[in-house]
């Protein structure tokens, strides 16, 4: 059995080597939390293996975060500093690799202003909009990980203390990345092109639109854009390497048409949004935008998110994920959306990404907003898949065929 060092060092080699795909020469930027430098450690020494020129990293911090948000001023909030998008648009231009952490603790901002949290948000997407530009047209690489904190390892197991919970926490997060697998690049060789596979059968059959049911009453159609291509795991930067944008990720996805989706959606799972958790949440749909909405939690930060501008009301993501799969195996409601989307069939409110269209990343804003493409300042993950949820293809010939039976593939 391989010990923990093992795990973390191919834990940190597989996002180096398949996720970011590191090149030489190439700088790595990293967005990470404090409590897991000694992880950072082992990924920069990686990184440099691999002929990284720098490894800079940007350090948050749960209890900054939040001693940030009890005591500045609104105006804080409201003003995203320039240095801060000009250092992103360094490394940008410099063709770095980009890996963020998404871990923190999920309720860490249950009992702030709202208003602060809303502001933040939306200076933060307006003035990073034309940088993320960059990563929604793949033209860096970039990759999502994660790795237990205290605060986030006691929402998932409350019942145990602390030690156990991190311990537990870092057991599921090696096994769903494959890292307490022998080979764990082998492996994920292996399950790339396992949902490869499923992508090239899904644009073989480039379907009109697809028909979600499932017996907590979701009964939604969603009509896909013409050129519209399924992807998966693997990526292509604009110098071309490949690399992988989710670790882990069980995901085959494509983007709506804006204007084409149609019907209700009841959510699957719990939503970790800036801090707060909205869950049991329903929405109905009406040429493409949200008319009706409501959540049994939460459902003031579901108000947040909206008001941040008018598109967020549109889908810009369509995502297809087993049942079975190993995060949703472990039937463990991990409220990080990184980890619970890949348990689940999911949608994205907001922005979509242009590379989920033929020629979409060399089109213009207005060209792709003439094909149907949703632009937003937001980008918000939301689950839906159960274990009876059915999906049906339409194709332009107005043949049904089978895509998901019981919350599974069926082909």
């Amino acid at each position: 059995m391989k010990t923990f060092d093992e795990k973390l060092k191919d834990y940190a080699k597989l996002i180096v080597k398949k996720g970011i795909n590191v090149q030489k020469g190439q700088p790595v930027f990293i967005n990470c939390p404090v409590d897991l430098a000694y992880f950072v450690r082992v990924i920069a020494k990686e990184a440099y293996s691999a002929g990284a020129s720098e490894v800079y990293t940007n350090w948050v911090d749960d209890e900054l975060t939040l001693l940030k948000y009890e005591n500045a001023p609104m105006e804080i909030f409201e003003n995203f500093p320039k240095w801060a998008v000009d250092r992103k648009k360094d490394f940008l231009d410099r063709n770095a690799a980009f890996i963020s952490f998404h871990a923190e603790n999920p309720s860490l901002l249950k009992d702030v202003d709202t208003k602060k949290i809303l502001a933040a948000s939306k200076a933060a997407n307006i003035a990073n909009k034309e940088n993320s530009k960059y990563l929604m047209n793949d033209i860096n690489s970039w990759c999502v990980v994660s790795a237990p904190v205290a605060g986030w390892a006691k929402e998932v197991f409350p019942d145990m203390d602390e030690k156990e919970a991190m311990e537990k926490l870092w057991d599921k997060i090696f096994y769903t990345t494959r890292c307490d697998l022998d080979d764990p690049i082998k492996a994920w060789d292996e399950h790339v092109n396992n949902l490869d596979s499923h992508a090239a059968y899904l644009n073989k059959k480039a379907f009109k639109y697809l028909h979600y049911t499932n017996k907590k009453g979701t009964d939604l159609k969603v009509e896909l854009p013409k050129g519209h291509i399924w992807l998966s795991a693997g990526s292509t930067n604009a110098k071309g390497a490949v690399f992988i944008a989710n670790i882990p990720t069980e995901e085959v996805y494509t983007l709506p048409l804006k204007t084409g989706v149609n019907g209700k959606l009841y959510s699957a799972k719990p939503l970790s949004y800036n801090g707060n958790l909205i869950d049991e949440m329903y929405f109905e749909f009406k040429d493409g935008k949200v008319v009706d909405y409501d959540a049994k939690i939460g459902k003031k930060y579901l108000d947040d998110m909206f008001a941040v501008d008018e598109n967020g009301k549109y889908l810009g993501e369509v995502a297809l994920v087993p049942h079975d799969s190993p995060i949703s195996n472990s039937n463990i409601i991990f409220k990080n959306t990184l980890y619970d989307e890949n348990a689940s069939c999911h949608f994205a409110f907001g922005e979509a990404y242009p590379t989920c269209l033929e020629n979409g990343s060399k089109m213009s804003a207005k060209e792709l907003e003439e094909k149907g493409v949703n632009d937003s300042l937001i980008h918000v993950d939301f689950m839906v898949g159960t274990e009876d949820l059915n999906i049906l293809g339409i194709t332009e010939d107005n043949e049904e065929i089978q895509i998901f039976k019981d919350g599974n593939w069926a082909f």
